[in-house]
């Protein structure tokens, strides 16, 4: 290989692009543009689709998403081989998502709950709590305001829809227009804002 490409958790597709291109000098095809069109690609995802149809079903009918495999690039560390494209990387990370989410697949459908749901949520989670007994709890708020019909109300959410990482959000910030805003939508918005670890998917199934 020449060399390696670390996702981390609760980083989006934007931060995993920047990754990927470090190595961009040895092998030109991992430039960030490439990785961002291919991210971008809908004929790409309906090839990825195909080959996990019970992962991808749910992310193929989301409405207004930023990336569509955003939160389907699964947290690990990468070896990229020479000449490989983005599409491949890619594609290595969407497999992992699918290895990891496998063991879960029955409990979601007996949960009624889609995989684009239970990411988006986990990926929420991911960056609300860091403890798995905070995530539990965090994940068991967001269910009782669904419950509830009340917006779900994140911060990292609105971040996502304004591009940003801040501390304090201003009430300007969350009232943005935008479909990623769960202040002001309710629901569980488009789907995932980053990528999660296999604690925030177990917290959003069981949570507390």
């Amino acid at each position: 290989g020449i060399g390696t490409v670390l996702v981390k958790e609760g980083e989006g597709a934007e931060d995993v692009a920047a990754a990927a291109a470090k190595l961009r000098k040895k092998d030109p095809k991992l430039s960030r543009a490439n990785f961002m069109a291919a991210l971008k690609d809908e004929a790409f995802f309906k090839r990825l689709q195909q080959a996990y149809p019970q992962l991808l079903g749910s992310a193929a009918k989301a409405k207004g998403v930023r990336y569509r495999l955003e939160g389907y690039l699964f947290p690990a560390t990468y070896t990229v081989t020479e000449n490989q494209s983005a599409e491949a990387l890619i594609a290595q990370m969407v497999a992992k998502t699918n290895a990891v989410m496998t063991p879960y697949m029955a409990t979601i459908q007996k949960q009624k709950l889609s995989v684009q749901e239970v990411l988006t949520l986990a990926s929420l989670v991911e960056r609300e709590g860091v403890t798995d007994t905070d995530r539990g709890k965090i994940a068991g708020v967001f269910f009782n305001r669904l419950d509830a019909g009340m917006p779900l109300q994140t911060d990292v959410a609105v971040m996502y829809a304004l591009n940003t990482h801040k501390t304090h959000l201003s009430n300007k910030d969350t009232s943005v227009d935008s479909p990623y805003n769960l202040y002001r939508n309710k629901g569980y918005g488009p789907g995932p804002v980053n990528s999660l670890s296999e604690s925030a998917i177990k917290a959003v199934l069981a949570p507390l």
